[in-house]
């Protein structure tokens, strides 16, 4: 059995934030079973990676927790997250505008090589 997911949240969109809760709890329980879990935020989901953003955003209209407070929640678990590169240049940001929670910027080819890794189950939003 394989002991690494691989989240990427490529086709989310964060106009629609009902679609952004189950990801990052998913992610959250996933930690919580001693599971290693990373999610890399590509092109419209890695909106969620600049500052200021996912604050505003809620999953459901009226609720005190925030898309951000998901973040936190699953990188309190020990979730590791990290943007495509390009998706610095197609949100106008660099590393001084990310979250505190992304640990790293990577490329396509980390992407596709985690994916294609026997020991890794990739999940995609």
């Amino acid at each position: 059995m394989a002991d690494k997911l691989l989240m990427v949240m490529v086709n989310t969109d964060p106009s629609n934030p009902q679609e952004l809760g189950a990801p990052f709890f998913q992610a959250t329980v996933a930690a919580a079973m001693d599971f290693e879990v990373e999610v890399v935020l590509t092109a419209r989901a890695g909106e969620l990676a600049k500052k200021g953003v996912a604050e505003k955003m809620f999953v459901m209209p009226g609720s005190p927790k925030s898309v951000y407070d998901f973040i936190k929640d699953a990188h309190e678990a020990g979730v590791k997250f990290f943007v495509c590169t390009p998706t610095l240049e197609l949100w106008d940001c660099t590393k001084e505008d990310l979250i505190p929670e992304i640990q790293d910027i990577v490329g396509g080819a980390y992407v596709i090589e985690q994916a294609m890794d026997d020991n890794v189950v990739t999940f995609t939003y």
